[in-house]
């Protein structure tokens, strides 16, 4: 495999929709999807009032890459190799000595095999991958401190509930029935929580459909909500921006191989057609689907055998892998991690942190709300780690499973898409490999933790 990577050498190029070619307002977002839970469960299942307020130090709890062990009760921070490298149970940290406890001297998480070869949920855990998924975490730890102080649930009846209060605010009608917190919300002011494309991603979209390349999103939002948010961040024509539109895709399922394939239904109104199509013959926008389907249907549009696929995502679980391993297709993974570290160094050599933009520190900077992709004190680094030994004493560093996984699944890895939006498109990306530093396939550069440690090493 080449050592560099282009986009004019891809045919198609695809796009996730939230956190991708969307970018939220993450602190606004973030307290509007606890509390769209939160609230469920107060209001309609009698939990404690509390669960509605969250300190500044309680958000420093939200942090990406978190599994959620159901057997034990805790929330687990893991390394490439399976070792826990730091843990909860609710929001209280656990020391070394009583996570040997829970899992062992070697501190090895019996289910890693599974999850790291598959990303395939379970009964058994929970991996929040995505700025969505991170107040959930947030909630389950707070649900556990309030169990263990009145013990009148069992955590079995908090999954039960949990359910609930999902499906309440986001199932394929909330949208259309103005049901629940979050959709609500974010039809009454879609400027406080989504950020418009700038000019340049415009652009660049514009460039790559005038270079011949099919443009196509996939998402797993349904038809009307997809609708409001593209029309907020692109304007009312983003439909010209592409030749297919897939809606409530269902990722990761929709690269699942026969016999498990959903059909691709036609929308009307955006309800969908209760009748599968048994193939892709045009252009156009779609709900549900299959990766293979959808290939056949490149293969006609691009008249290739093998059509060359890039796809631009930010969930491991539901975009990267899965487009990787059974797509075959190249992944650019947007990691917002990136920025933050940068913003971070800066603001640690600045003296006057005024100095960086209005947007990129947040309105919440004032009230010390910390950025859900900023490092967390609690969890620490996502790309790397201290392994500590019995009672504290020794310490070595690992690098983290979710910064193993970038390297294994992603392409290149990127804060976000306007940070290559003004690159000529013949631009030459490092890749990563097995045989390069970890460093190399980042743009515009490696995490600081990561460059830190290489230098050591």
């Amino acid at each position: 495999m080449c050592d560099v990577f282009s986009l004019t050498e891809c045919d198609v190029i695809g796009f996730d929709l939230d956190h991708t070619l969307c970018r939220y307002h993450l602190q606004e977002t973030c307290r509007l999807l606890y509390e769209s839970l939160a609230k469920y469960l107060v209001e309609q299942k009698g939990y404690d009032k509390d669960l509605l307020n969250v300190t500044t130090e309680g958000w420093d709890f939200c942090f990406k890459g978190l599994v959620l062990d159901f057997e034990e009760g805790n929330l687990i921070k893991l390394a490439e190799d399976g070792t826990i490298l730091r843990a909860t149970h609710g929001t209280k940290n656990l020391s070394t000595n009583e996570i040997v406890q829970h899992y062992g001297k070697e501190r090895k998480w019996k289910h890693f095999n599974n999850l790291n070869s598959t990303f395939t949920r379970s009964a058994k855990y929970y991996f929040y991958d995505n700025y969505f998924d991170l107040p959930g975490a947030l909630l389950f730890a707070r649900v556990v401190d309030l169990l263990q102080k009145n013990g009148n649930r069992t955590l079995a009846d908090f999954s039960k509930d949990l359910i609930s209060a999902i499906d309440h605010n986001y199932n394929i009608s909330a949208f259309k029935e103005n049901s629940g917190t979050f959709f609500p919300s974010v039809k009454q002011d879609p400027g406080k929580y989504l950020q418009r494309c700038p000019d340049s991603v415009k652009a660049w979209l514009q460039n790559l459909k005038n270079s011949g390349k099919v443009l196509l999103l996939i998402t797993s939002s349904h038809s009307d909500y997809c609708r409001l948010v593209c029309e907020h961040i692109l304007g009312h024509t983003f439909e010209d921006f592409f030749d297919i539109i897939i809606t409530n895709a269902l990722k990761p399922g929709f690269f699942s191989q026969i016999p498990h394939q959903r059909p691709f239904r036609n929308l009307v109104n955006d309800t969908e057609d209760c009748n599968g199509l048994a193939s892709l013959d045009k252009p156009g926008w779609y709900s549900q689907g299959n990766w293979t389907h959808l290939n056949d249907l490149l293969k006609k549009m691009t008249r290739k055998s093998t059509p060359k696929v890039v796809y631009f995502g930010d969930s491991m679980r539901s975009d990267v892998f899965p487009a990787s391993h059974y797509g075959n297709w190249d992944v650019v993974l947007i990691l917002e991690e990136l920025e933050s570290e940068v913003i971070e160094e800066n603001e640690v050599n600045s003296k006057d942190i005024r100095a960086e933009p209005l947007e990129k520190k947040g309105k919440y900077e004032e009230q010390s709300i910390r950025i859900p992709s900023a490092t967390s004190h609690q969890w620490g680094s996502y790309f790397l780690d201290d392994y500590k030994g019995i009672n504290e004493v020794e310490e070595t560093q690992k690098y983290t499973w979710c910064s193993s996984c970038i390297t294994t699944y992603s392409t290149i890895t990127i804060p976000s898409i306007e940070a290559i939006a003004e690159l000529p498109l013949d631009f030459k990306f490092q890749r990563f490999s097995s045989h390069k530093p970890r460093t190399i396939g980042y743009y515009p550069k490696a995490p600081i933790s990561l460059m830190k440690s290489h230098q050591k090493e």
